[in-house]
Protein backbone atom coordinates (compact mmCIF):
# COMPACT_ATOMS: atom_id res chain seq x y z
CA UNK A 1 0.00 0.00 0.00
CA UNK A 2 1.47 3.30 -1.06
CA UNK A 3 0.33 6.81 -2.00
CA UNK A 4 -0.32 7.50 -5.67
CA UNK A 5 2.44 9.14 -7.69
CA UNK A 6 1.75 12.46 -9.38
CA UNK A 7 1.17 10.76 -12.73
CA UNK A 8 -1.20 8.19 -11.21
CA UNK A 9 -3.07 10.87 -9.26
CA UNK A 10 -3.52 12.91 -12.42
CA UNK A 11 -4.93 9.89 -14.28
CA UNK A 12 -7.35 9.03 -11.46
CA UNK A 13 -8.56 12.62 -11.04
CA UNK A 14 -8.96 13.02 -14.80
CA UNK A 15 -11.16 9.91 -14.94
CA UNK A 16 -13.18 10.98 -11.89
CA UNK A 17 -13.64 14.52 -13.19
CA UNK A 18 -15.15 13.20 -16.41
CA UNK A 19 -17.97 11.73 -14.31
CA UNK A 20 -18.34 14.13 -11.37
CA UNK A 21 -16.68 17.35 -12.59
CA UNK A 22 -15.24 19.66 -9.95
CA UNK A 23 -16.80 17.61 -7.14
CA UNK A 24 -13.62 15.49 -6.91
CA UNK A 25 -12.45 17.57 -3.97
CA UNK A 26 -15.67 16.67 -2.13
CA UNK A 27 -14.55 13.03 -2.15
CA UNK A 28 -11.41 13.91 -0.22
CA UNK A 29 -12.65 16.67 2.09
CA UNK A 30 -15.79 15.18 3.59
CA UNK A 31 -17.69 16.22 6.70
CA UNK A 32 -17.06 12.91 8.45
CA UNK A 33 -13.26 13.04 8.10
CA UNK A 34 -10.44 13.12 5.60
CA UNK A 35 -10.31 10.45 2.93
CA UNK A 36 -7.44 9.40 0.69
CA UNK A 37 -6.53 7.29 -2.32
CA UNK A 38 -3.96 4.51 -1.99
CA UNK A 39 -2.51 2.02 -4.47
CA UNK A 40 -2.23 -1.66 -3.54
CA UNK A 41 -1.53 -4.37 -6.12
CA UNK A 42 -2.40 -2.07 -9.10
CA UNK A 43 -5.78 -1.20 -7.57
CA UNK A 44 -6.76 2.22 -6.25
CA UNK A 45 -8.55 2.17 -2.90
CA UNK A 46 -10.60 4.96 -1.36
CA UNK A 47 -10.60 4.95 2.42
CA UNK A 48 -10.59 7.15 5.46
CA UNK A 49 -7.21 8.12 6.83
CA UNK A 50 -7.98 6.34 10.10
CA UNK A 51 -8.62 3.05 8.26
CA UNK A 52 -5.53 3.61 6.11
CA UNK A 53 -3.35 4.02 9.21
CA UNK A 54 -4.73 0.79 10.68
CA UNK A 55 -4.14 -1.09 7.43
CA UNK A 56 -0.55 0.19 7.29
CA UNK A 57 0.28 -2.04 10.28
CA UNK A 58 -0.36 -5.15 8.17
CA UNK A 59 2.31 -6.47 5.82
CA UNK A 60 1.70 -6.12 2.07
CA UNK A 61 1.36 -9.79 1.21
CA UNK A 62 -1.39 -10.77 3.68
CA UNK A 63 -3.32 -7.52 3.13
CA UNK A 64 -6.09 -8.31 0.64
CA UNK A 65 -7.88 -4.95 0.53
CA UNK A 66 -8.99 -2.02 2.62
CA UNK A 67 -11.58 0.64 1.99
CA UNK A 68 -13.42 0.55 -1.33
CA UNK A 69 -11.77 -0.29 -4.62
CA UNK A 70 -12.36 2.58 -7.07
CA UNK A 71 -10.55 1.09 -10.02
CA UNK A 72 -7.35 -0.42 -11.30
CA UNK A 73 -4.36 0.35 -13.45
CA UNK A 74 -3.80 -2.00 -16.35
CA UNK A 75 -0.40 -3.20 -17.49
CA UNK A 76 -0.42 -0.43 -20.11
CA UNK A 77 -0.93 2.11 -17.28
CA UNK A 78 -4.52 2.99 -18.16
CA UNK A 79 -6.98 3.55 -15.32
CA UNK A 80 -10.40 1.88 -15.30
CA UNK A 81 -13.16 2.51 -12.79
CA UNK A 82 -14.82 -0.46 -11.11
CA UNK A 83 -18.50 -0.79 -10.40
CA UNK A 84 -17.74 -0.51 -6.67
CA UNK A 85 -17.01 3.19 -7.28
CA UNK A 86 -20.63 3.94 -8.23
CA UNK A 87 -21.84 4.31 -4.65
CA UNK A 88 -19.27 7.05 -4.06
CA UNK A 89 -19.65 8.83 -7.40
CA UNK A 90 -23.46 8.86 -7.66
CA UNK A 91 -24.13 11.69 -5.14
CA UNK A 92 -21.74 14.00 -7.03
CA UNK A 93 -22.59 13.00 -10.61
CA UNK A 94 -23.04 15.61 -13.31
CA UNK A 95 -26.58 16.27 -14.45
CA UNK A 96 -26.95 16.10 -18.22
CA UNK A 97 -29.66 18.21 -19.78
CA UNK A 98 -30.92 17.05 -23.15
Amino acid sequence: MRPLTDEETEMVFKKLSSYIGDNVRMLIERDDGTYCFRLHKDRVYYSSEALMRRAACIAREPLLSFGSCLGKFTKTKKFYLHITALDYLAPYAKVLCI
